[in-house]
C-alpha cells in the first residue's frame, strides 16, 4: 500500500495546478481508525452513533520522535491517542533515512518547485496499456507504471522515482520523474 501512495505523490505532484497535502501524508501516516469511543472528539462521531466515524483518525498528533508521551508533540499527553507504531513513523526516524517518505516529500517538492513551469502536459504514447506517462514544460516527464511488470523507461536522466527502479526498469506500482 505504502509503494502505492509513494507513486501516487509523484503522479500527483507531477501534474499542474496547485496540489494539497494532508497532515501526516510526508510521514506515511494513515488514518488511526481504531480510537476508542471513549476518547474520541469530533462532534460528528456524537451526532450520529454508529454511523460516522468522525474525522478524529485524521487528527491524531503528528510523531516527532520515536518516544514520549505524545511522541514529541507537546510535553503532555496527546489530546487524541497516537497507536505504538506512530513511533518508527516519526520524523525523527524519517528525517535522515534517504529511503523515507519523508525524504521522498522533500525531494519532490523541491524538484517540484525547480522545474514549476507553465500549466501545461502533453500525453505520451508508451506502447504499453498500463503505463502513464506525461511531458511537461522544460523537459521534464513523468512515467507511472500501473501493470504487475517492470518497464523500460524512455531515454533521460533519471530525477526521482517512487520505488529503486529494478535493472533499469520502473517495477509496478511506481512513479520516476525523468529529464
Amino acid at each position: 500500500m505504502l509503494r502505492r501512495a509513494r507513486a501516487a505523490t509523484l503522479l500527483l505532484l507531477a501534474l499542474p495546478g496547485s496540489t494539497y497535502l494532508y497532515q501526516g501524508e510526508e510521514l506515511g501516516l494513515h488514518e488511526v481508525a481504531d480510537i476508542p469511543a471513549a476518547e474520541r472528539q469530533d462532534p460528528a462521531f456524537f451526532r450520529n452513533p454508529g454511523v460516522d466515524m468522525g474525522r478524529d483518525g485524521c487528527r491524531v498528533p503528528l510523531p516527532w520522535s520515536r518516544e514520549g508521551s505524545s511522541f514529541g508533540f507537546g510535553a503532555g499527553a496527546p489530546h487524541l491517542p497516537q497507536p505504538a507504531w506512530f513511533a518508527e513513523c516519526s520524523v525523527e526516524v524519517q528525517d535522515d533515512d534517504p529511503a523515507s517518505v519523508l525524504s521522498l516529500y522533500r525531494r519532490a517538492l523541491a524538484l517540484r518547485h525547480e522545474l514549476q513551469s507553465n500549466a501545461e502536459l502533453e500525453w505520451l504514447e508508451t506502447g504499453h496499456p498500463h503505463v502513464l506517462a506525461f511531458r511537461r514544460p522544460n523537459g521534464w516527464m513523468s512515467v507511472t507504471n500501473f501493470g504487475e511488470e517492470p518497464v523500460d523507461l524512455p531515454p533521460g536522466e533519471v530525477l526521482l522515482t517512487s520505488a529503486p527502479l529494478a535493472d533499469g526498469h520502473l517495477v509496478r506500482g511506481s512513479t520516476a520523474w525523468l529529464r
